[in-house]
């Protein structure tokens, strides 16, 4: 059956176990703004899980998506990736969960589950293609996946994740995408005590990379060109700041890191901050998905420097993050929005006026029935 959105107030459950309709804000094409929609939601198959969304984080990439700034966009659109709330039912054969449960759902919401990649705990590099969890084809019915921005989602139980008891619901929901987006390649660097970190770029990414970079136990330098964010940078966690446009103190800096987090979210001249690592240093890019300008080969050969990039990762690892986040008490820091006011949201993030990651309070937003 195809997927139809209508404007205005969700309807109610369908008593007979067949699909139901949600409320939501989304986009109808690339150029409107979002507005309040009704969705219709799949009745949950056999290895369902239906949650009730309480919180659902704003993302960069929402705004790229809605406006179809990188031409893969499927329209209509509920964006929301970054997604928390309480379990409502499951199929028969779910076994992780139960109604009640706190969970949590990323940037993914089904794979083949059988190729290497899958296999391997690496589901967003599937091989037949992943599905997004929104502005994506189901696997099975071939209809529109919808996100977050929504007061319920019903979703393959491989892809929900088990929320820590320690993590306040209503801060954690950045956790799935800016979380697992900067702890990834964290982990897989071997980042920990005895080493000079850099972050480049305090916004939604880099706070969450000074956070997670502090908790491994790593000497943490933020990398910003404002000097104005020091203080918040060592609220965060960094021992040290280092303003980009200071040359002098680049000069002094280079060749001392031994791992650097780029987190800066547009195209920019990576070669300043790669002069900065020592031989056999690393950096990662996580922000910039656009071309960069030229790299110097000379400064990657000449040291044994890698520069490589990272995104997101798979749910064994999405799992570790969050255990991880509760057990030392990090949660992102956040400014609390209602649906209605997504849009305004949108615009002070293109200003980057936001400190440092929106998240929608869907409990508070759903309309009085």
């Amino acid at each position: 059956m195809a997927t139809t959105v209508q404007p205005g107030p969700a309807e109610t459950s369908d008593s007979t176990g067949g699909p139901t309709k949600a409320y939501a804000w989304g986009v109808e094409e690339y150029d409107t703004p979002l507005k309040a929609m009704t969705i219709e939601r799949r009745a949950p198959r056999n290895d369902d899980v239906a949650i009730r969304i309480t919180h659902c984080g704003i993302c960069h990439s929402d705004l790229h998506m809605a406006h179809n700034d990188w031409g893969m966009s499927i329209y209509p659109m509920v964006p929301g990736h970054e997604i928390v709330g309480i379990v409502t039912a499951v199929g028969p054969d779910v076994t992780k969960y139960k109604v009640g449960d706190k969970v949590a759902v990323g940037c993914l919401v089904d794979s083949c589950q059988k190729c290497h990649q899958c296999t391997s705990g690496h589901e967003q590099f599937c091989v037949e293609g992943a599905t997004l969890t929104y502005s994506s084809l189901d696997r099975r019915d071939g209809t529109i996946t919808f996100g977050g921005y929504s007061d319920h989602i019903v979703t393959r139980q491989e892809f929900v994740l088990k929320l820590p008891d320690s993590l306040d619901i209503s801060r954690a929901a950045p956790l799935l995408c800016a979380g697992i987006t900067t702890y990834s390649p964290l982990k897989k660097y071997g980042v920990g005590p005895g080493q000079k970190v850099g972050v480049a770029g305090l916004g939604g990414l880099g706070h969450m990379g000074v956070k997670i970079a502090h908790a491994l136990g790593a000497h943490v330098t933020m990398i910003t060109t404002s000097p104005g964010k020091g203080d918040d940078a060592r609220a965060l966690g960094a021992d040290e700041v280092l303003i980009s446009k200071d040359a002098d103190a680049m000069n002094a800096a280079a060749g001392t890191f031994d791992f650097i987090l780029d987190t800066i979210p547009v195209g920019h001249d990576v070669n300043p901050y790669l002069n900065l690592l020592a031989p056999n240093g690393n950096m990662v890019l996580v922000g910039a998905i656009e071309p960069l300008p030229s790299v110097h080969g000379g400064l990657l050969a000449m040291r044994n420097r890698t520069l490589a990039g990272s995104l997101i990762g798979g749910l064994p690892e999405t799992q570790e993050m969050l255990d991880f986040c509760g057990e030392h008490g990090i949660h992102p820091e956040i400014e609390t929005i209602k649906l209605d006011e997504v849009n305004e949201a949108y615009d002070r993030l293109v200003r980057g006026d936001v400190r440092y990651r929106f998240v929608i309070d869907i409990e508070a937003s759903r309309p009085a029935t």
